[in-house]
């Protein structure tokens, strides 16, 4: 299998667009205080959490409904000029970098739950509403939405990256529980796509299309969502392992038994010290899994019960339970503060984050062959990974301004892209392509299928303004 060669792949190509005074004037006349030209907004638009330098964009506006989305992407496109979507800048590939210069739309204060309709387990948001905010209002009905990237991300940026997260073993991703969209194209023009029933045959399915797009093919302005009553029972639980590959057998055999694990987290010795250390917590520094089950309470007892025989089987001890709200909160926010534990941990270092996927025979061949290769390094690193569906995630240390450190790190992440595609599996399993996978996506989909999503792209978008640069190269 052909894969990318040259580290000089990584690198931004920049390539500012004119932004011209007129359409600056335009935006200031049409949205007053709503549009910034103020550097330290531009700066805060301008970055995200990958490792990536780029310039700011000319402009922020931020928007407070669908029509100011409209609006502003019609004068931008009347000018050519590019637009990008921001919701909390959480992304770790350089989605909402301004890669050719342009306008940001930031989203974050259409931040409303439109409905709940609780009797059909939907729910309808603005797109800057963040996943804890639509649980939070639905929870009252006894309701709760599953998708958990980690990171208080905002509905819209995760249906715009096809995010999933630490539940996706159990209840899918983005793909999955995004049921309508309304969308603004590229003219401006106010689309919808979907509906609220559960299927649907009617012509091309662009709900599909636009989860996923990385704001290329429209700034999503609404979206519905599939929810999922509450567990009547949930537990969570820690067992430790002595190597990484007992704990991914474990959860191998775990998955292909059949048992309905909601969550099943690797987290790797190094790590747990990290995440000791930030959050205060006393846990066994040893290579984890952490687990949770829901159900009644009778299936989440059999459940929880299978898998301590099967973890023991492979070495694991010391199955610690957290069935209180409280203690599970406390675990689950460990884990996700596990990005944030790492990079205190070397101060002033960023992450290069890898997230591959593999299907799940193949995982600890892909991931045991990957660890030996990044201790052999002598890059700092972190490891998690959402195993229980392949996916996992190294993230590589590195000082930003040492182009050794950012050249070691790169050549850790192809060799682990090229070993997941070997394996059938692919270079991003909820990240995005964003700037970081353009030319693996390249490797994994193939020349016609990439030529197929430029299509698709210049009918849809033909300037080239939204989103610019990512995914692909036009």
């Amino acid at each position: 299998m052909n894969a990318p060669t040259s580290l000089t792949q990584f690198a931004p190509d920049i390539q500012q667009r004119a932004v011209p005074a007129e359409l600056i004037a335009g935006l200031q006349s049409r949205f007053g205080a709503q549009c910034s030209t103020a550097q330290a907004v531009r700066d805060q638009h301008g970055r995200d959490e990958s490792a990536f330098t780029v310039p700011p964009p000319s402009a922020v506006v931020f928007a407070e409904s669908t029509q100011d989305v409209a609006d502003a992407v019609k004068l931008a496109a009347a000018h050519r000029v590019p637009v990008i979507p921001f919701g909390v800048g959480s992304s770790l590939e350089g989605h909402l970098l301004a890669v050719q210069g342009g306008i940001s739309i930031d989203v974050s204060r259409m931040n409303q739950v439109l409905a709940v309709q609780a009797e059909d387990l939907t729910v309808t948001v603005q797109p800057g509403v963040t996943r804890m905010a639509v649980n939070a209002a639905v929870k009252s009905e006894g309701l709760f939405f599953p998708i958990d990237p980690g990171a208080d991300a905002s509905i819209g940026g995760m249906a715009a990256t096809r995010a999933s997260g630490t539940n996706a073993v159990r209840y899918g991703t983005m793909r999955e529980n995004v049921l309508a969209l309304e969308v603004v194209t590229a003219s401006g023009e106010i689309i919808r796509t979907g509906t609220r029933a559960k299927k649907s045959s009617a012509g091309y399915d662009l709900t599909r299309l636009m989860v996923g797009s990385e704001g290329t093919l429209g700034v999503i302005t609404e979206v519905t969502l599939k929810l999922y009553p509450l567990p009547e029972a949930i537990s969570a639980a820690t067992c430790s392992f002595p190597t990484i590959e007992a704990a991914v057998r474990c959860v191998i055999q775990t998955i292909q038994l059949g048992v309905p694990i909601a969550r099943c987290e690797l987290i790797d010795a190094g790590t747990v010290r990290m995440v000791n250390t930030h959050s205060k917590l006393g846990l066994r520094e040893e290579h984890m899994l952490l687990m949770e089950f829901h159900g009644s309470p009778a299936s989440v007892k059999e459940q929880a019960e299978t898998v301590q025989e099967i973890a023991a089987d492979f070495g694991g001890q010391s199955f610690e339970w957290a069935t209180t709200p409280e203690e599970r909160t406390r675990l689950w926010t460990a884990r996700h503060n596990a990005y944030f534990a790492a990079i205190q941990s070397k101060p002033g270092c960023r992450a290069i984050s890898t997230d591959t996927c593999v299907p799940i025979s193949k995982l600890a061949d892909c991931l045991l062959d990957s660890v030996a290769e990044a201790d052999a390094s002598g890059l700092p690193y972190f490891l998690v990974g959402h195993v229980g569906d392949g996916n996992f995630h190294f993230g590589y240390l590195i000082d930003p301004d040492n182009a050794q450190e950012r050249g070691i790190a790169e050549a850790l992440n192809h060799q682990l892209v090229t070993r997941a595609l070997a394996l059938e599996g692919t270079c991003t399993g909820e990240h995005g392509v964003g700037l970081h996978k353009m030319d693996f996506l390249l490797t994994e989909a193939g020349a016609g299928a990439v030529d197929m999503m430029r299509t698709i792209k210049l009918a849809m978008d033909p300037h080239n303004i939204l989103n610019p640069g990512k995914i692909f190269r036009l």
